[in-house]
C-alpha cells in the first residue's frame, strides 16, 4: 500500500505544482519504515522510486534522480526501521535519525553525481537541501500524527507493555 501512495502521492503534488518541494514520495516511503519490517521497508524504499520512474517518468532516470532516491529512500526507510524498533517503537529517535540519513545521502549522491555531470558540485549540493526543507517540514509534521493514529487505532498507546513493544518488533 504504501508503495502505491509512493507513486500515487507525487501525481497529486505536481498537480499542484508542489512535487519537487515536499518530497511527497518520500513521506510513504518514510512512513513505511515504521509499519514494516526492515527487508521490506528497504526493498520498497528502492524500489517505488525506479517503479515510479518507469511509470510515470518521475523522477527521472537521466540525469539519475531516479537512482538517488532509490538510494535515499531505501536507506530512509531502513534507518527508520531499525532504530524505531530498537528505541521500542519511539518514534521521534527513529524519525530524526531517518530524515538526517536522508539528507547526508542525497547531499553526498548530488555532490559526487555534479562532479561526474561537470556541474557546481557545492551549488547544487546546497540548493537541493534547501530546496528540501519543506518536505523535511511535512515529514516531521506528518509521520507522528499518522503513527500516533495507529497505535491509538489499535489501542497500542501506552508506555510499559512488553507485549505491545513485542508485537511492533515483529
Amino acid at each position: 500500500m504504501m508503495a502505491a501512495f509512493g507513486i500515487i502521492l507525487p501525481i497529486a503534488f505536481h498537480t499542484f505544482g508542489l512535487g519537487n518541494k515536499f518530497l511527497p514520495m518520500l513521506l510513504p516511503i518514510l512512513l513505511n519504515g515504521f509499519l514494516s519490517r526492515l527487508s521490506w521497508a528497504m526493498a520498497t524504499g528502492a524500489l517505488v522510486p525506479l517503479a515510479s520512474g518507469l511509470l510515470t517518468g518521475m523522477p527521472p532516470f537521466y540525469p539519475p534522480i531516479a537512482l538517488v532516491m532509490s538510494v535515499e529512500g531505501s536507506l530512509m526507510a531502513g534507518t527508520a526501521a531499525f532504530i524505531y524498533r530498537l528505541n521500542k517503537a519511539r518514534i521521534w529517535p527513529a524519525l530524526l535519525t531517518a530524515i538526517a540519513v536522508d539528507r547526508t545521502v542525497s547531499l553526498t549522491l548530488i555532490w559526487l553525481l555534479s562532479g561526474k555531470f561537470g556541474l557546481p558540485a557545492a551549488f547544487l549540493s546546497a540548493g537541493s537541501f534547501i530546496h528540501g526543507l519543506p518536505g523535511v517540514a511535512l515529514q516531521l509534521t506528518v509521520i507522528p500524527v499518522v503513527i500516533r493514529a495507529l497505535k491509538m487505532r489499535n489501542g497500542i498507546l501506552y508506555k510499559g507493555n512488553d507485549e505491545h513493544t513485542a508485537s511492533i518488533l515483529q
